[in-house]
């Protein structure tokens, strides 16, 4: 394989690709859990809630592309398997079929856990000067922190 030399240290570009493999590990673990909760969310709010979780899995798998093609850039493999994310994802999975209050908890949840790991890869990135991950880190906190938001709207009473 040829040798990769992006200005960053082959030792810093593991260790935040260790970062990205636990935001893609997260980000798909809550693109699933949205997309079941698309498909099995009742109740008076169905038709808004099936409506707005559509749009955030379909924004959650095109994430998950970039992401992963971020760790390719960087010179190493990308997880993709269950058993990966299981490993590395800080969202649990949901049993059974919670009612749709619970559904929209359970996603602010997952979308402030995103934020989380999203913020925790900034320090190497900056150190080492990695402008292209730290755009990709902020515009996925963006898109996650106003998502909670706006599900955090529909709890309120």
């Amino acid at each position: 394989m040829q040798a990769i030399n992006l200005g960053i240290a082959e030792a810093d570009r593991a260790q935040i690709v260790e970062g990205l493999s636990r935001l893609l590990a997260d980000t798909y673990s809550l693109y699933l859990k949205t997309h079941n909760f698309h498909w099995n969310v009742t109740g008076p709010m169905f038709n808004t809630l099936h409506l707005m979780f559509e749009t955030q899995y379909t924004e959650l798998a095109m994430a998950v592309d970039l992401i992963a093609e971020r760790i390719r850039s960087l010179g190493f493999p990308a997880p993709g398997t269950y058993s990966e994310f299981g490993q590395l994802s800080s969202i649990p999975e949901t049993p059974g079929v919670p009612k749709a209050e619970q559904m929209i908890q359970l996603l602010v949840e997952g979308q402030e856990a995103v934020v989380r790991t999203a913020r925790s890869i900034f320090p190497l990135v900056d150190k080492v000067n990695d402008e292209p991950t730290a755009d990709l880190l902020t515009q996925r906190m963006q898109v996650h922190e106003k998502t909670a938001w706006m599900l955090r709207s529909l709890l309120e009473v």
